[in-house]
């Protein structure tokens, strides 16, 4: 379907006006990222030449795409911004809160039964402010928006780290949190620091067993899951232009395990198919007609180093099938060197489970490549090995897989068709297992792969590769299979091999679908009343925050060293906590009880400085919140990697956090905390890291002075009574200090509306 062509007609119309405009201004040749964020500055007056990696930008997104989970902390903070409506389009998709157990019917009943009050919530917000409703069992987010609402050459933000999803479509797509996205839906600017832009060169075509999944993962081993941070990553050469659409997307969705802001492909032939086979040929019609703005100028194509902050070459041809893993998506390994891999390290060889689908790679064509290796299977007398489930990634296509008789050669051979919704891959899934304790291995085509991600389950390691690859290991039932040059024996004992995947890119036959799952909201919403009972578990008013008082933070308390990998999965668990996303004081019972305390090498184990007793780091925050101490939590390298979900950054804030202390910061995470007051600080020395102590006292010495550019000083005393004095970093700019100093963003948003 197509939505919102008076918006998408005037983003084309500003194209075709603000790229001369800039190529001039800057006096050189355009890459298609920044012909893209320069039609897009919030300032349309602005003359200024933005600096990559320094300058802030004001930006003026077309939309809004928010998941379930954090819609609700998102529009529970839009209900304070005093709006009537939403100025920028925007959507909520329930796609989070459907745990994957029996089968896709029962198990979105049982969700709809059991989150009924959380959905009701978000369908009458909805439609109150103008938003459209994507209900329950519509599909996933991401595969919904490259399907309906992505267009070549727009701007998107999205409460989803996977947002750069649609720049598979050529959408300047980011992730980020929900007080980002009450910026834009309350028609106020969004900042962005503006990223160092990467190059990433496709030579040859891929063949064979190797698929789109394939370059991104090698684009991980290469960059590693912090190596993106602070850029976009733009893809382009002949190997990019023979890449489906679909394709595109699943390696813009996995750009942000790399850190990337986000990833972006030039509009091209097969953008074009796609919008015409989703229904959305006018907008074809509109994007072709700019085409040239489109994509990145030809001086950049043909001297791609002088105009890339980096520049990595993969040459297709020669590219193998990957697998990563385990515990970090950045662990590549082909799969020539795989079995090995498996042997030395000692990792179970046993498949327990394959799971394809999720956001990243449930299109039509990675579910039809799949299935043809499983008709290869039923053909050659062969049965999964391994428990095996099917996430289609939207209604759409589920329904058309369904029709062209996929689904049902995945459930004669053994397989279970889950729900179109994200269920294992954030860890929505009631796994089958008969011993949680044993080391075990499962091997999706999902995005993440850190510990306890999918299942809860410190024991289980998890690894990624491609739909089809997953497919043909579960198959055989054990890693060390590599379906290229090995043979599986069948139930009559012969030894069979796999021939090459075979799909389609799109339906011969076309996509069809009896209900989308779309509803619209009202024309006017004015005198709906949104109620929230004050028993309810699942949904909590929020109180603004506190604002700063002006003066220096003294006697500080440490809450938490954390050492080694902290991810948001680690500061704010999902799986069964995204209960409570609504509600921000239950949902704080998991604060940070998945990292590592530096000190005794445990989880969810702190001294209480009070009385000297270890306890749970919810408890010892909640302690020092009641006895008007304030706490810091330090943190290593990378420091909140992983999803956007900014519970990660109001737990601790709601818990009498008032700064967190890092070698380094994951994007998002870092504008979270800064939106919600919590002074987020880098070591400007790393290794001062080494020199706090569990016992510690921090003195802010003068932060009565805190200011753009100007570091820190901070007095670390010892239980001995010996002090050090470091320095300690910062990205603020004047904006982002006045929501420290307000207490928060949407505190100052408040004060600027007089609210």
């Amino acid at each position: 379907m197509a939505f919102d062509l008076h918006m998408i007609k005037q983003v084309y119309e500003r194209i075709k006006e603000r790229v001369p405009q800039a190529r001039s201004l800057i006096g050189k040749p355009l890459t298609c990222t920044e012909k893209i964020l320069y039609s897009h500055l919030f300032d349309e007056t602005s003359k200024s030449v933005y600096l990559r990696g320094e300058s802030y930008v004001d930006f003026a997104p077309d939309r809004v795409a928010m998941q379930d989970a954090t819609a609700q902390m998102a529009l529970l903070q839009f209900m304070q911004a005093g709006q009537n409506k939403t100025v920028a389009p925007s959507t909520v998709h329930c796609d989070h809160l459907i745990q994957a157990k029996s089968g896709a019917n029962k198990d979105l009943q049982e969700s709809i039964n059991k989150n009924n009050e959380v959905f009701n919530f978000l369908q009458s917000v909805s439609n109150k402010y103008g938003i459209g409703f994507w209900a329950p069992g519509a599909g996933i987010i991401h595969q919904v928006v490259l399907e309906n609402y992505a267009f070549p050459g727009g701007m998107m933000i999205g409460t989803d780290s996977h947002t750069p999803n649609a720049g598979g479509l050529s959408m300047m797509a980011i992730g980020v949190g929900g007080s980002d996205a009450v910026d834009v839906m309350a028609g106020m600017p969004w900042e962005l620091k503006f990223p160092k832009i990467i190059g990433v060169h496709l030579k040859g075509k891929l063949s064979g067993w190797t698929s789109a999944k394939d370059i991104v993962l090698k684009v991980a081993a290469i960059l590693n899951v912090k190596g993106g941070t602070g850029a976009i990553v733009e893809y382009f050469g002949e190997g990019a232009e023979s890449l489906s659409c679909t394709g595109k997307g699943t390696i813009c969705n996995m750009g942000a395990e790399i850190g990337a802001t986000t990833s972006l492909f030039a509009y091209d032939n097969k953008s074009e198919d796609y919008l015409r086979n989703t229904e959305r040929a006018d907008i074809a019609e509109m994007a072709s007609n700019v085409k040239e703005h489109l994509k990145a100028d030809s001086e950049v194509y043909a001297n791609p180093k002088k105009y890339f902050d980096q520049l990595i070459t993969i040459d297709l041809n020669k590219l193998e099938p990957h697998i990563n893993g385990p515990f970090t998506p950045d662990l590549a390994w082909p799969i020539s060197k795989f079995a090995q891999a498996v042997k030395e390290n000692h990792w179970p060889e046993k498949l327990e489970v394959g799971l394809i689908g999720s956001c990243t790679n449930s299109s039509y064509e990675d579910i039809s490549r799949s299935a043809s290796i499983v008709k290869q299977g039923i053909e050659k007398g062969l049965k999964f090995q391994s428990e095996f489930t099917v996430t289609p990634g939207s209604e759409q296509v589920r329904y058309t897989v369904a029709r062209d008789g996929y689904l049902a050669l995945f459930e004669k051979i053994g397989g279970t068709v889950l729900a179109n919704a994200c269920g294992p891959c954030i860890g929505q899934w009631a796994r089958h297992t008969n011993d949680p304790n044993r080391k075990n291995s499962i091997l999706t085509s999902f995005n993440r792969n850190f510990s306890k991600r999918n299942d809860g389950n410190v024991n289980t390691h998890a690894f990624i590769s491609s739909p089809e690859i997953v497919t043909a290991i579960a198959l055989a039932g054990r890693l060390s299979f590599n379906p290229i040059t090995d043979t599986i024996q069948n139930e009559k004992g012969e030894h069979v091999k796999l021939a090459e995947p075979q799909g389609s890119e799109l339906p011969l036959k076309g996509f069809s679908v009896e209900d989308h799952g779309y509803h619209a909201p009202i024309e006017d919403g004015k005198n709906i009343v949104i109620s929230i009972s004050k028993d309810s578990d699942r949904l909590q008013l929020l109180e603004p925050f506190a604002a700063w008082n002006g003066e220096n933070l003294i006697g500080v308390r440490l809450l938490i060293k954390a050492e080694g990998k902290c991810t948001t999965d680690h500061i704010s668990m999902a799986g069964p906590w995204l209960k409570y996303r609504g509600h921000l004081d239950n949902i704080s019972e998991n604060m940070l009880i998945g990292a590592i305390n530096a000190f005794n090498g445990k989880a969810n184990s702190v001294k209480n400085m009070l009385d000297g007793v270890y306890g749970a780091v919810p408890d010892t925050a909640r302690a020092y919140k009641a006895a008007g101490v304030p706490s810091i939590v330090v943190g290593d390298e990378n420091y909140g990697e992983g999803s956007s979900r900014e519970h990660a950054a109001m737990e601790p804030r709601h818990l009498g956090v008032r700064t967190v202390l890092v070698r380094s910061f994951a994007r998002i995470h870092e504008t979270n905390l800064k939106k919600q007051g919590v002074l987020a600080l880098t070591f400007a020395d790393k290794s001062d890291y080494g020199k706090i102590q569990e016992e510690d006292l921090f003195n802010f010495t003068d932060l009565k002075y805190f200011s753009p550019e100007k570091p820190l000083s901070i007095e670390i005393v010892h239980k001995n009574g010996e002090k050090d004095v470091i320095k300690a970093l910062h990205s603020y700019n004047e904006n982002q200090v006045q929501w420290f100093q307000a207490g928060s963003a949407l505190n100052l948003i408040k004060v600027r509306e007089n609210i």
